[in-house]
């Protein structure tokens, strides 16, 4: 499956969305997302990931560059997450940084 993240930003929430495989190649497309939305200013960054089927050390790179980007007073949501994906965030520790949930209300 070919990797694309699309962003949407509603308020003060960014949402990205994660389809295909996260590595090297495609941890840059990743990246400028999450530089727009760190510009727009944002206070919580939702992760959609039921479609990220794998994730490398690349795309762990940008995960720890939107944590820094966004700024210690935001939020970052990974939400519903492939079993092979949470595996590696919480094998390097990531799962500590982030808030994993199931599903994403913005209630």
């Amino acid at each position: 499956m070919a990797f694309s993240a699309t962003l949407e930003i509603a308020g003060d929430t960014a949402k990205i969305t994660l389809t295909g495989e996260l590595d090297a190649s495609s941890a840059p497309i990743f990246r400028v997302e999450v530089e727009n939305a760190a510009k727009a200013g944002v206070k919580r960054l939702v992760l959609l990931l039921q479609d990220l089927e794998y994730i490398s050390s690349a795309g762990l790179r940008v995960l720890i560059f939107a944590k820094q980007k966004m700024g210690a007073n935001a939020d970052i949501y990974v939400v519903a997450a492939q079993e092979m994906v949470v595996d590696t965030l919480e094998k390097t520790g990531f799962s500590e940084s982030v808030i994993m949930v199931d599903e994403y209300d913005a209630a």
